[in-house]
């Protein structure tokens, strides 16, 4: 999924993706939700794959 695609959908702008994928902005809790509502995931999921790998 484009960063565009994901922040139409989301209700975000790509720059606001850009900088969560970026490490530079952290999203709140509402906004991961959503965010996990959107990439049909769950947010422990990823919560578990930032902590196995840190702040890269």
């Amino acid at each position: 999924m484009t960063q565009e695609t994901l922040a139409a959908r989301a209700g975000v702008s790509r720059n606001y993706v850009s900088l969560l994928e970026l490490n530079q902005k952290s999203p709140t809790v509402q906004m991961l939700f959503k965010l996990c509502k959107v990439l049909k995931a769950r947010p422990s999921v990823l919560i578990a794959r930032v902590e196995a790998h840190g702040d890269r």
